[in-house]
């Protein structure tokens, strides 16, 4: 077959080859499949939802020198590469360029059913079991130190400041993973997320315990 979708998959297979590992092909499969099991609840263009996911991190800025343009252009020229209609695509560009978390404090400038379902399975992507893996994949990528009990977690940050946060890998869960729980969009999101959310609480319990020498 060479349908959009599956020239998709193949397209970001291939662009995101050594990508590290928590915003990798394997990230946007999860998140593709976490999508499909919200949007089954949802009056959705459910197209919109399967391209949003399987490009909303195509061109991360994180990997791009902070660069927010090169995520909707390379979408763009892909998609216009397969003929895709100019709705879907600025739908599509809506979507990756409204996604991000971003401090917390990023008012959205564009909504949807579709955006909402992605954002929902992208954010569920970062909790959790996956959530932790990923975090710590993410700190020993940039360098940082687990934990730093003399460091407290920020959370007042501006967009610019969480663009360029150096902080002790633990204080990211209190500055986005935690928060997560309570943005969620959809009722299948949210169901999701409670379970997610209290594995972090466990896991954050015995860390702190061990970190102390208590077990």
């Amino acid at each position: 077959m060479n349908s959009l979708i599956d020239n998709t998959i193949l397209f970001v297979k291939e662009k995101l080859k050594g990508a590290e590992a928590g915003h990798d092909w394997f990230h946007m499969q999860r998140v593709y499949k976490n999508a499909l099991l919200i949007a089954d609840g949802e009056q959705c263009d459910l197209e919109v939802v399967k391209l949003g996911a399987l490009l909303h991190d195509i061109a991360d800025s994180k990997f791009n020198d902070g660069d927010e343009t090169v995520g909707p252009r390379v979408a763009r020229e892909f998609l216009e590469s397969q003929n895709a209609s100019e709705e879907t695509i600025v739908h599509v560009i809506n979507i990756i360029e409204n996604i991000s978390f971003k401090g917390g404090n990023f008012e959205k400038i564009f909504t949807s059913k579709e955006l909402d379902i992605v954002q929902d399975a992208d954010r569920l992507d970062a909790i959790g079991a996956i959530g932790i893996a990923r975090c710590f994949n993410y700190g020993g990528y940039k360098n940082r130190p687990l934990y730093n009990p003399e460091i407290a977690p920020n959370l007042s940050m501006t967009k610019e400041e969480y663009k360029s946060n150096e902080a002790p890998t633990l204080n990211h869960f209190y500055e986005k993973l935690l928060l997560l729980k309570d943005k969620m969009n959809t009722e299948t999101g949210r169901k999701i997320a409670k379970e997610r959310h209290h594995f972090m609480e466990l896991f954050l319990s015995q860390f702190y315990a061990e970190w102390e020498g208590e077990k």
